[in-house]
């Protein structure tokens, strides 16, 4: 039976409640976002994220899990600092995580590879292979998007290999510009591929540009092993431990519909809550 004890005024009454404390928060939501950033950007040793955490369960062995010379006829870089990218995100990942980075490379080389445009297919790699270690503990800070504690913690990374600068910060635009489509698309290939094959593997973006035993060729190499409830459970973990860090993000939805009280401002909330009269 539905609850009678309020009164129409009083349930009024219990939503204006609701409201302007949201209101509240919203309001000094950007302060306290600031501060917490700058308190977690000094927070991250950066020779501690460039060696990274204790391997995870299922840790990389070069010889039992070495990477494929190529996937679907998508050839795998087997550079240096790709074949070391590939151990350590593979070591620091779980094999759900490690095998969603891979396939957002596969998928996004495909894509592009028959459309004819030529990009650099080492930086595509790396890109693809780091851009999701803002989900890893390890690498959060207090405050930030996780897609840009996966950019900086892959520059840490990619610079303790003295990778060239130029060749980082392409990277690193990469993975902080990946959930961004109508951004991360109209930048160089290599940016705009992590966008695009990530896309395609969250949510089946352009699944019908990949032939049924292609698609059956790369989840055989790198099986999906329930992505869709880990990717959840990441969503959620973020909404609950950094807060802030999903202000005005999609991932604000999941917890909005998930977490009780979440309290998290909408942008509506935001901008009835700017201190001006209209």
């Amino acid at each position: 039976m539905p609850d009678q004890s309020n009164t129409p005024g009083q349930n009024s009454e219990k939503k204006h409640v609701t409201r302007r404390t949201a209101l509240e928060r919203g309001a000094g939501f950007a302060a306290i976002g600031a501060a917490s950033a700058l308190a977690s950007a000094v927070s991250v040793s950066p020779a501690a994220a460039a060696s990274g955490p204790a391997p995870h369960a299922g840790a990389w062995d070069p010889k039992a899990d070495a990477l494929p010379k190529e996937v679907a006829g998508v050839r795998i870089p087997t550079s240096e600092v790709a074949v070391e990218t590939a151990a350590f995100v593979r070591r620091v990942s779980s094999e759900t995580l490690f095998n969603h980075v891979m396939r957002t490379y596969v998928f996004s080389a495909l894509l592009f590879d028959r459309r004819g445009v030529r990009y650099d297919r080492e930086l595509a790699f790396l890109a693809a292979a780091l851009h999701d270690l803002g989900l890893v503990e390890a690498y959060q800070t207090q405050a930030e998007r996780f897609e840009v504690d996966g950019a900086d913690a892959a520059r840490r990374f990619l610079r303790s290999r003295r990778m060239p600068a130029e060749r980082v910060e392409v990277v690193w635009d990469a993975i902080a510009l990946h959930t961004s489509v109508g951004i991360a698309t109209r930048k160089r290939p290599e940016i705009a591929m992590i966008c695009v094959g990530s896309g395609l593997d969250f949510a089946g973006n352009d699944l019908q540009q990949i032939p049924s035993d292609i698609l059956e060729e790369i989840l055989t190499a790198f099986p999906r092993k329930g992505f869709k409830q880990d990717a959840i459970d990441n969503i959620l973990s973020l909404c609950r431990t950094k807060p802030t860090s999903v202000l005005m993000h999609p991932f604000a939805e999941v917890g909005r519909r998930h977490i009780p009280d979440f309290p998290v401002p909408t942008v509506e909330d935001l901008l009835l809550a700017a201190p001006f009269e209209d």
